[in-house]
């Protein structure tokens, strides 16, 4: 669901980076209430999964199409709105500036879509509420499914509004509408069942990744965790991935189905020069290696490029994190 610059006015993209940037500032300065020192690692970790795991496309029987994780109502279950929040933003400007993954006027609409409603609307004013404090099974599965599928109904809706409102593709409004929400309603329903299915597993095997008042002194370490999440990344990223699905998106087979074409929209004005300064920073453009010629390197693009991006990832989220904590600390006034 990550938007491209040729759906977006540069007004509607502005305003949305606009808003995203509040979003961002909001988020980094409620970080430090909602979290304990080891919150850096933990975020940098997750990120990095959370990059290895959107690059694997799984089809969509009997579309055509495919859909990938997106990740934030699972990252805030674990980790807090806000710091879930920061995770997601992170794992897309990676994307978008490195990958080409997304566009850069789109950016303010990606992370909106994919971080702000989940993080801050879905899990709060949703999930929360429904979920109670000590769910059973069959309460848990549902809400967490319910949960998971109106995020990504109302991620999918705001990406028809946006496209809408910037008024500079000619997708029929009704047609495009009624492609995006059914095809990411099943995108929907697997990734309840993969949230539903991690958040299982862990509140078993590690419950206190989802006790977050505890105490750090009394809380167990993380090392084991962190060093068992990063090697799963990895061979994601580096193996797993090559087996994605090569059929398109939700958005781009929505798009197509309602254009009734899958060709390249040209680019002018700000969004040509946006989409120029990308191609300066996208050395692993459609996750490939920038360089190597040979059959063999061609096949070991994705994986190489997945492994480099969720490295990046996790040094990017870690970086943010523990800069952010460290100025809550130094801003903290002194006790008396």
């Amino acid at each position: 669901m990550h938007m491209a610059d040729a759906l977006l006015s540069p007004s509607v993209g502005g305003t949305m980076w606009a808003v995203s940037a509040g979003a961002i500032a909001w988020g980094s300065a409620r970080l430090g209430r909602e979290s304990d020192d080891r919150i850096a690692p933990l975020m940098g970790v997750l990120g990095g999964f959370l990059f290895a795991a959107q690059m694997i496309n799984f089809s969509i029987p009997g579309t055509g199409s495919s859909g990938h994780l997106t990740g934030g109502l699972l990252l805030a279950i674990l980790l807090g709105p806000s710091a879930a929040f920061l995770t997601v933003a992170s794992v897309l400007v990676v994307q978008a500036l490195f990958f080409a993954d997304g566009g850069l006027l789109a950016l303010g609409c990606n992370i909106f879509n994919l971080g702000v409603i989940p993080a801050f609307i879905i899990y709060p004013l949703l999930y929360k509420r429904l979920i109670g404090t000590a769910p059973g099974p069959r309460r848990e599965a549902a809400v967490t499914l319910f949960a998971a599928l109106c995020a990504m109904q109302l991620g999918a809706l705001c990406v028809v509004l946006e496209t809408a409102l910037s008024g500079v593709s000619e997708l029929p409004l009704v047609k495009f509408l009624a492609l995006m929400l059914p095809i990411h309603l099943a995108i929907g329903a697997v990734e309840g069942a993969v949230t539903l299915a991690v958040v299982s597993f862990l509140r078993k095997a590690r419950p206190e990744l989802l006790a977050r008042r505890a105490h750090e002194e009394a809380a167990p370490s993380l090392k084991p965790f962190l060093a068992a999440a990063l090697v799963c990344a990895l061979l994601v990223a580096g193996g797993i991935s090559r087996f994605a699905s090569d059929k398109p998106d939700g958005l781009e087979w929505s798009v197509a189905g309602a254009s009734g074409s899958a060709a390249p929209v040209a680019l002018h004005g700000v969004t040509a020069y946006l989409h120029a300064l990308q191609g300066r920073f996208a050395w692993f453009a459609e996750y490939r290696v920038p360089a190597g010629d040979g059959v063999a390197a061609q096949q070991a693009g994705p994986g190489a490029a997945g492994v480099v991006g969720t490295l990046i990832t996790l040094v990017i989220v870690v970086a943010v994190a523990a800069l952010l904590r460290r100025a809550k600390r130094g801003g903290a006034a002194p006790e008396a």
